[in-house]
């Protein structure tokens, strides 16, 4: 028996065709985000078991949707990803001949940017893992990049889940501010060093090694972009912990007791 964990938030555009790439599964899960749009309604429509609830974080949220699953295994997936069919197929498979000691599966991941499967850029094959006993590991509690700690062996599957990554550059410049900021209050709560120099050599490194050493180049423009926000990302995540490592030592200076 397998179940679905989908988390949500404005997804009326992306969430059918995840959903109804996932008609082979037993129980489908969505946890929502308090959407305004109607996927809620979509959701209800085609099948899925609908938990209302304000956002906690990428790993809370998503711990609260596996936990909300009916079965042991659970496949866990974004809106914006669909399990083509013969990946469907091999899941079905592995987990009739699963093997005592496996406590997951792992997945290529086919991401696509304008329609077009990108090969190069470090975007594949993207290992992730998505098929888990959800008895033997659970989310850690970063506040970006979550995944998922497993108590035991992990299976890679040859299979490949699809990513509609983004829809155009507006969303990934939108996704670059945010996951940026994520990025440094992660880095500044593990007390990770910066100083006015990181945000350069960081983003520059971070161009030279989509474009170059990953091959970003043979993807034309959209190769370009990728690794031109790669980089920006880069650079803002080492700013934006350098103004929270100011904005901390202001605030220590501000309560420093004054000299007798």
């Amino acid at each position: 028996m397998l179940s679905v964990a989908i988390i949500t938030k404005n997804e009326e555009e992306r969430l059918p065709d995840c959903l109804k790439s996932v008609h082979f599964a037993d129980d489908v899960a969505v946890i929502d985000s308090e959407s305004t749009d109607q996927t809620v309604a979509i959701a209800k429509n085609l099948g899925a078991r609908i938990f209302i609830e304000p956002w906690k974080g990428y790993a809370r949220q998503k711990q609260s949707a596996v936990d909300h699953c009916l079965h042991d295994w659970v496949l866990i997936l974004d809106a914006d990803e669909r399990i083509p069919p013969e990946t469907a197929m091999k899941i079905s498979t592995a987990l009739k001949n699963v093997s005592a000691e496996t406590a997951a599966f792992g997945f290529n991941r086919k991401n696509i940017l304008h329609g077009k499967w990108i090969k190069h850029c470090g975007w594949y094959p993207d290992r992730i893992v998505r098929l888990v006993h959800r008895k033997n590991g659970a989310f850690d509690e970063r506040y970006v990049h979550e995944s998922w700690h497993t108590r035991g062996k992990v299976t890679m599957l040859d299979a490949d889940i699809e990513h509609i990554s983004f829809r155009n550059y507006s969303e990934m410049i939108a996704k670059m501010d945010h996951y940026s900021g994520l990025a440094a209050k992660e880095f500044f709560k593990n007390k990770k060093p910066a100083h006015c120099c990181s945000p350069l050599f960081h983003g520059l490194w971070m161009f030279f090694r989509t474009y170059f050493m990953e091959w970003g180049c043979l993807e034309g423009f959209d190769g370009f972009m990728i690794a031109t926000l790669n980089a920006g990302g880069s650079f803002l995540k080492y700013a934006k912990l350098i103004e929270l490592i100011q904005k901390d030592k202001k605030k220590d200076t501000f309560f420093e007791s004054p000299a007798d």
